[in-house]
């Protein structure tokens, strides 16, 4: 797997490059590889961007433009309330975010770029700046290990993702590749807040599940409690029309989450407890990179949602 993570790159849709040393688009032209544009020359220009070909077609001198390579900001968004301590599969939810954090991390951080991060639905939110450096990375993750652990502490009232965004949107000053990690299982409101988000930033939705999100085995009466808000409920799991009316509902609500984020127009990555994090953030990737391919250079809009 370390060997697959190695081999992997993060794409960037729109340009997003700010910091002189990376390898991302930029939206500022200036001497680099990525063509842009011809301009007719303006005294003090480098007479080495003249285009000769064109020139000698014309009266007059024409430089060409172009973008130079930058580093991008990245930040991660990461949800650690408690109902990320809970998981029946592969591992916990909690432990999927972390693993989903260290993979990103490590992708985006590569040639300059800094990763800041924020972390909502615990006791508070709590944000750490985009940095680069690999020590900063490592001071990234140590922080996110004590509040995952933390995310099986009791909680008054559901997460609100919605304030976790326009807190996002405050710090989140320059245009950035923001990720969400989050299984949506929240109160609403957050649509809005996202949508904005989508139109400055490029967005991604890590939606984290469970298997036992969408169906619910016959083990007889159970009670189930909400992490989040303490409520309980005792049903009798051999029902059949139980089970049933709980699978239609969970295929419902799935359904709901990724309409809702095709709204809000940004990309989806699908992520399980039940499955291995970098066979599907390899294809997820693989599809990023075509789509920057299809666009070309001069691609400017982000990514439209879905996987």
């Amino acid at each position: 797997m370390d060997e697959l993570l190695r081999r992997l790159s993060w794409p960037a849709l729109r340009r997003l490059g700010l910091h002189i040393g990376g390898a991302e688009r930029s939206l500022l032209r200036g001497p680099g590889l990525e063509y842009a544009d011809n301009r007719e020359y303006s005294p003090g220009d480098d007479t080495r961007l003249i285009d000769w070909n064109l020139t000698a077609r014309s009266d007059r001198v024409f430089v060409k433009d172009s973008f130079p390579e930058r580093a991008l900001d990245a930040w991660l968004v990461l949800d650690v309330s408690p109902s990320m301590s809970w998981g029946t599969a592969r591992c916990l939810k909690g432990g999927l975010v972390g693993e989903v954090a260290v993979a990103a991390s490590e992708l985006l951080s590569r040639s300059g770029n800094r990763v800041g991060m924020v972390l909502f639905g615990g006791a508070q939110t709590s944000v750490v700046p985009p940095r680069a450096g690999r020590n900063h990375r490592l001071r990234l993750l140590a922080g996110l290990g004590p509040e995952l652990a933390r995310g099986d502490a009791p909680q008054q009232g559901a997460t609100n993702l919605a304030e976790a965004l326009e807190y996002v949107e405050r710090v989140a000053r320059r245009r950035a590749l923001v990720l969400l990690v989050t299984d949506f299982l929240t109160s609403d409101g957050w649509e809005r807040p996202l949508t904005r988000m989508s139109l400055r930033h490029e967005v991604i939705a890590v939606h984290v599940t469970d298997p036992r999100e969408g169906a619910i085995p016959d083990v007889g009466l159970v009670t189930f409690e909400d992490p989040e808000t303490g409520r309980q409920l005792t049903v009798d799991t051999s029902s059949r029309r139980l089970r049933a009316r709980f699978e239609e509902a969970a295929a419902a609500q799935r359904a709901e989450i990724q309409e809702r984020l095709h709204r809000c127009r940004v990309d989806v990555l699908p992520v399980s407890t039940d499955a291995e994090l970098l066979p599907g953030l390899a294809r997820f990737l693989a599809r990023r990179r075509a789509l920057r391919s299809v666009r070309g250079p001069r691609g400017q809009a982000g990514a439209g949602g879905g996987s």
